[in-house]
C-alpha cells in the first residue's frame, strides 16, 4: 500500500513538472515568436553570440522552445524534448550568468522581448535556476531511474 502511494507521488510529481516546465517554455516563446527584431535586439544586448548568428537564433529558439514545450505538455518524445529543455536551460542560465559577472545589467529577454524590462537581477537567476532544477528532475526520471515508465533511448532493455 505505501509502495501505491510512493508511486502515485512520484508519478504526480513527474507529469506536473513536465507540464509546468512545457507551459514555462510555450510561454516563453510567444512574445518572441510575435517579435524576432526586439528578441534580436535582446540577443545582440548579450554580447556574447557572433553577429552573424543574431537573427539566425531570434528567428529559430522561440520556435524551438515552442516545440520543446509542447512536446513536454503532450508527452511525447519525452527523451529528446527532457534532453534539449535541459541544454536551453543551462545555456540561458550561462548567459544570465556570465552577464552577471561582466556587470552588464541588461534586460533578460526570458519571457517579454521589451527592452524596458528591469535588468537582470538575482530573481531572475533564482528562478532560472528552479527552471534547471525541475528539468534535472526530468531527466533524472526519464534518462537514469526511468521511473517515468519512458523507453529510454539509453537503456537496454532484456
Amino acid at each position: 500500500m505505501k509502495e501505491e502511494i510512493r508511486q502515485k507521488i512520484s508519478m504526480s510529481l513527474y507529469h506536473g513538472a513536465r507540464i509546468v516546465l512545457g507551459i514555462v517554455f510555450v510561454y516563453a516563446s510567444y512574445d518572441k515568436i510575435l517579435h524576432p527584431a526586439a528578441f534580436a535586439k535582446i540577443i545582440y544586448n548579450y554580447r556574447i553570440l557572433p553577429d552573424e548568428l543574431i537573427n539566425l537564433s531570434a528567428l529559430f529558439l522561440p520556435w524551438l522552445e515552442l516545440t520543446i514545450g509542447s512536446l513536454l505538455i503532450i508527452g511525447v518524445w519525452l527523451p529528446g524534448s527532457v534532453f534539449i529543455s535541459n541544454i536551453l536551460l543551462i545555456i540561458f542560465f550561462c548567459a544570465l550568468m556570465y552577464n552577471k559577472a561582466r556587470g552588464l545589467d541588461i534586460s533578460c529577454g526570458c519571457f517579454s522581448t521589451s527592452l524596458d524590462d528591469a535588468p537582470q537581477s538575482n530573481l531572475y537567476i533564482l528562478r532560472d535556476f528552479g527552471f534547471i532544477v525541475i528539468s534535472l528532475y526530468l531527466f533524472v526520471k526519464v534518462f537514469i531511474t526511468n521511473s517515468a515508465g519512458i523507453k529510454s533511448p539509453f537503456r537496454r532493455t532484456p
